[in-house]
């Protein structure tokens, strides 16, 4: 049989080409940000002749060949070792798409029929989640120098609010996608901030690592390009006390020319009463010192007296921060749960991580977390030259081991409680979720095969058996 598919599979190689085999795979994972007003509106990825242009430099942001990378590709941008853990919404191509992109380069990159290309997405404009209770929009617009430096700045919003808020999501949408890199969202007794935004004379105050706030509060929300809002499960939320602000930290990317933004923030009400609250733990370390010219470990343990679910977690240093690895483990050792390992540490993408389903930690374990810092000169962005002591805080050349965790109680079940979207197959034969049919399919159907696993679009015949016959059924189907 795997002579079969090996023939199959070198009788439609050559027909490769961007308009039914590769356009889709683009405009799927790289054209959300690569376009006019995104973060990555530098490169735009809108058509064949924007692909074939930069095709050289495609190959090698996803071939991850480089020894620098450690096989890791640069695009897309997904920092966590997806080997380690399964995370929600990871953004990576899958081997199968990254070899055909390659192929399509080395045989001249051939267009193919214009009218057969893949329609780019409509990608909106507004929310996602629907139309929100609560929309708060920046009373001016946020002037972004083109210096090509990062800009920090915290904006305050006024919920006022006489009864606390049960909320079911929170949503950043970014004014000027091309400026905005990420954001994170807090909330705080109302006027507790009023001090530092009276004293900078432009709209908000400039922050950094944190909201420079005596005041600690959970981290509520938060947006990074690629990533989409979360809506908790039901019966499941937060409450914001009454009389509170919300405060929003934005970090605008380094850019070569003049900009503004003007952001907004939807919030989203729960229908029914929450009957289940989340609770955020911040995991955190604040007595290290970082010795200039050393690389610095820094282990700290945390004990679970009951048992608890997961929900998200955001491990978060600054420059000098080079890998993060946290996982939790049973009191004889003869357990271990991995929970997310960033063997690679970038500040310009830090994240939200959500497991798909809630991860129960039991009562007993303990959740290791281990960061590393680079203090040498060998770290480009090690923020001082030649390389100081570096103590923990907020500042520009501070360092920070801080990882708010948000929880729930645990309650039997959670586990099967998932925390993305579930999509059906629309399509059948559409393996890989592209709304499309096309030789991508083949690969990943015949890869299917060869692996004995499962997909839920892979039984063409519906005979309750994935086999050459579904093979051969979808290369007819995308023959004609």
């Amino acid at each position: 049989m795997k002579k079969i598919i090996i023939y199959l599979l070198f009788s439609i190689i050559y027909s490769i080409n961007f308009s039914e085999d590769i356009s889709q795979i683009i405009y799927n994972n790289c054209t959300s940000c690569h376009r006019p007003n995104q973060i990555g509106a530098f490169l735009q990825l809108q058509s064949y002749q924007d692909v074939y242009n930069n095709r050289a430099l495609i190959a090698y942001v996803i071939g991850g060949n480089d020894e620098m990378r450690h096989d890791n590709p640069i695009m897309p941008p997904w920092p966590p070792d997806r080997e380690y853990s399964t995370l929600l919404d990871e953004r990576f191509l899958e081997d199968d798409q990254i070899q055909l992109i390659l192929d399509w380069i080395d045989i001249g990159a051939p267009q193919g029929n214009p009218e057969l290309e893949y329609p780019i997405p409509e990608f909106p404009d507004g929310s996602t989640l629907g139309e929100p209770d609560l929309v708060f929009e920046m009373e001016e617009s946020h002037f972004v120098e083109g210096n090509y430096q990062d800009d920090y700045r915290c904006f305050v919003f006024s919920l006022d609010n006489e009864e606390e808020i049960e909320m079911s999501a929170i949503e950043f949408r970014p004014g000027n996608r091309e400026a905005v890199h990420h954001a994170i969202i807090t909330y705080i007794p109302h006027g507790d901030a009023d001090y530092l935004d009276n004293q900078d004379n432009q709209y908000g105050y400039e922050c950094y690592g944190g909201f420079n706030l005596n005041t600690t509060t959970d981290l509520i929300g938060g947006y990074a390009p690629g990533l989409s809002s979360l809506e908790y499960p039901e019966n499941i939320g937060r409450t914001i006390p009454a009389n509170s602000d919300i405060i929003v930290q934005v970090h605008y990317a380094p850019l070569l020319t003049d900009q503004e933004d003007l952001s907004s923030i939807n919030l989203f009400f729960k229908e029914d009463s929450i009957e289940r609250e989340i609770d955020q733990y911040i995991f955190d370390y604040w007595e290290f010192a970082l010795p200039p010219n050393q690389v610095t470990t820094i282990t700290r343990n945390l004990y679970i007296q009951n048992d608890i679910s997961m929900v998200n977690i955001l491990p978060h240093c600054h420059l000098l921060g080079q890998s993060w690895e946290i996982y939790a483990t049973s009191m004889d050792f003869n357990d271990t749960i991995p929970i997310i390992r960033i063997p690679e540490w970038d500040f310009d993408w830090q994240s939200f991580y959500y497991p798909e389903y809630l991860l129960k930690i039991p009562s007993g374990y303990t959740i290791t977390a281990t960061c590393t810092y680079d203090n040498t000169s060998n770290n480009p962005n090690n923020p001082n030259n030649p390389p100081q002591w570096v103590y923990p805080g907020d500042g520009t050349n501070d360092e920070m081991f801080f990882i708010p965790i948000e929880y729930l109680v645990y309650q039997e079940g959670d586990e099967n409680i998932y925390l993305g979207t579930i999509d059906d197959c629309s399509i059948v034969g559409d393996i890989n979720d592209d709304e499309g049919l096309n030789v991508l399919d083949v690969v990943l159907l015949v890869n299917i095969i060869l692996s004995n696993s499962e997909n839920v679009c892979s039984d063409l015949n519906s005979d309750s058996i994935i086999n050459i016959l579904d093979i051969v059924l979808l290369i007819e189907i995308i023959l004609g």
